[in-house]
């Protein structure tokens, strides 16, 4: 398949269970029909349960140090190429 922008061939990679085409020249992302859905129940279902471990939160020293660095969200890992 080509790329709708720019004409190259996409290519095709699987994360998560979710198949994703893009575009090695102009960086498109290209999902196929339901793609978006899975990525969105899968987003909702991440936050929730983060949202669900911040009532145990530790001690500030502890929470500065967890969260000085940045935290990766699975959209990350799906869209790493």
């Amino acid at each position: 398949m080509k790329c709708p922008t720019c004409n190259e061939t996409l290519l095709m990679s699987e994360k998560n269970g979710i198949e994703i085409d893009y575009c090695p020249s102009c960086r498109g992302i290209w999902l196929d029909r339901g793609e978006l859905d899975k990525i969105i129940e899968r987003s909702v279902a991440q936050d929730s349960s983060s949202n669900n471990s911040n009532f145990n939160r530790p001690n500030k020293e502890h929470y500065k140090e967890q969260y000085q660095s940045k935290k990766k969200s699975f959209l990350s890992d799906i869209f790493d190429f």
